[in-house]
């Protein structure tokens, strides 16, 4: 076995795309992915999963149909199964998002910010 740490600022400088989360390390079923996000995203849920941000750099937005919640670098927010949400950042903002593996970004509403799934950097 190969014991090294994962390096976040390393496998951050290896993308620049935006919405479009990058697997870093799996954990039983669950994936931990890295995501860099400014702008709009879509309204979408995730109907049989609990879903995690934690905030690595700058600041964000999870926008509900009765409410918002506001995260800034070293906070994190669970969005419950089947709530439907969208993520927002005014500037870049650089996430963890921790899911079950064959989650899509999207959920089922799809759009043209549907990533591909399952890329590993």
């Amino acid at each position: 076995m190969r014991y090294q740490a994962i390096n976040l600022s390393e496998k951050l400088s290896k993308f620049s795309e935006h919405w479009s989360p990058k697997v870093i390390g799996e954990m039983n079923d669950y994936q931990f992915k890295l995501v860099k996000i400014q702008g709009d995203f879509v309204w979408h849920d995730h109907k049989d999963t609990d879903e995690v941000f934690i905030v690595l750099e700058g600041e964000m937005s999870i926008l509900f149909r009765d409410g918002e919640v506001k995260l800034s670098k070293g906070e994190m927010f669970i969005i419950p199964k089947g709530a439907w949400h969208k993520t927002y950042a005014e500037k870049e903002c650089q996430a963890m998002i921790v899911e079950p593996r064959g989650v899509i970004n999207t959920g089922e509403a799809g759009s043209e910010l549907t990533a591909a799934n399952d890329v590993w950097i």
